[in-house]
């Protein structure tokens, strides 16, 4: 790996990420689990009770879960700012997140009010709280870097889309549903997947395939245009969907081109790369590359035909591209975490990263989400792929939970043995 440019020094405690880590396969079992008794009909409708609790489950409680986790990580190492205060912030947002969500999940099903009205109140502070310290600490850094104005520019749609969200809630906690909410809602859903995780996945692309995969470097114009214009997009395309709806299509195109730029792009990278060693979390980031296009074009189709297909949208783009990008990040991220929180601790003698985690298991986790996805996207055809496909799922994220906690164990169980150095006559007091 090439750790040019990094800021190890800058690193936050481990507890920083590892809670975030841990928590997201635990939410993703539960989608599984409500998957398995749901219907396909029910979950066909983007606006049904059912579907915006799964949707939110996955979204927050697994996307937000690992991107937040990642950020609290990443924006010490690439771009060498502290946090202010990161293990006390992270501890509250993670904290509120996870009473927020379990209010929402059932003040959403049980129409309950009070319970709406604190899923605004714990899922907007421990966003906000969390967005806010990484945007003040961003704040200071003196070179921006490809990477840092991604995740910057990614944190500014992610304040934005918690306010959307705390509106919806809102309005869902005084049953007061208007036309404005479901643009709201349209704006809040499209700005999270390609605003917020679209944008935030190419900055850290800029920094993480040269690093983790020795593949060539980004182009300049990639580096230095391709965020701008894709924000641009988006908010073009927000402008058309309040004022002129019968437009959004040229927004989409706009949007959309650059994001198949995108996974074209990576594909080619790998094709690339100087050390061509394949690995599951190679797969991952190939396999996002084919559904980010699917997906892409799928949304631009889905105009033509009044939304009708706007669920499996979701599945290609959310589940497809974004899940698999995050899970691939994790197989490198938390192993690295392990090996240098205690090589920084002097322990040498320890598993590598590449042995941190079973690599037969890793490879069964990725066959068995690929068919849930697939499973998925049949099962609005044809509803008996539903109950299968729910099962692969919750077996994949069983075991990706499993291949979180074993390098996490690797470092409780090597902390209770004495150091091989003892590196305390190092630290800066």
């Amino acid at each position: 790996m090439d750790f040019n440019g990094l800021s190890i020094d800058q690193a936050p405690p481990i507890s920083a990420p590892l809670r975030f880590f841990i928590m997201a396969p635990i939410f993703g079992i539960l989608v599984g689990f409500l998957l398995l008794f749901s219907d396909s009909a029910t979950l066909m409708n983007r606006y049904s009770i059912d579907a915006i609790v799964v949707v939110h489950l996955i979204t927050i409680g697994i996307f937000g879960f690992i991107m937040l986790g990642a950020l609290t990580q990443m924006l010490s190492v690439l771009a060498g700012v502290n946090i202010p205060k990161i293990e006390t912030v992270a501890t509250f947002s993670h904290a509120a997140l996870l009473l927020g969500l379990f209010s929402m999940v059932f003040g959403l099903e049980m129409s309950n009010t009070l319970l709406l009205r604190l899923a605004s109140l714990f899922l907007g502070s421990g966003f906000l709280v969390i967005i806010g310290s990484m945007l003040y600490a961003i704040k200071g850094v003196q070179h921006f870097t490809a990477s840092i104005k991604g995740m910057s520019v990614a944190l500014i749609f992610a304040f934005m889309i918690v306010l959307m969200g705390v509106y919806l809630l809102y309005g869902y906690s005084e049953n007061d549903i208007t036309g404005l909410h479901y643009i709201v809602a349209n704006i809040h859903s499209v700005w999270a997947v390609f605003g917020f995780a679209g944008i935030l996945i190419i900055g850290v692309a800029f920094q993480v395939l040269p690093m983790f995969y020795v593949a060539p470097r980004f182009k300049q114009f990639c580096k230095k245009r391709v965020v701008l214009l894709i924000s641009t997009g988006l908010f073009i395309w927000m402008v058309l969907s309040i004022f002129a709806q019968e437009h959004t299509l040229y927004a989409k195109l706009w949007v959309t081109t650059f994001f198949w730029a995108f996974a074209t792009t990576v594909w080619i990278k790998f094709n690339k790369r100087k050390r061509p060693v394949s690995d599951v979390t190679v797969w991952y980031w190939r396999a996002a590359s084919i559904f980010l296009t699917l997906g892409s074009f799928l949304w631009i189709y889905d105009e033509f035909f009044k939304h009708e297909y706007i669920v499996m949208v979701g599945i290609l783009i959310g589940g497809g591209f974004v899940l698999s990008i995050m899970l691939g990040m994790l197989y490198k991220i938390v192993p690295f975490l392990v090996w240098f929180h205690l090589n920084a601790l002097g322990y040498m003698t320890i598993p590598t990263i590449n042995e941190m985690i079973n690599k037969k298991f890793s490879r069964l986790q990725f066959l068995l989400l690929m068919l849930s996805l697939v499973g998925f996207i049949f099962s609005f055809y044809m509803s008996e792929f539903l109950i299968p496909s729910s099962l692969f799922f919750i077996v994949s994220m069983a075991i990706l939970e499993y291949n979180i906690l074993a390098p996490v164990w690797i470092y409780h169980t090597t902390r209770k043995k004495k150091p091989d150095f003892d590196m305390s006559a190092f630290s800066m007091t």
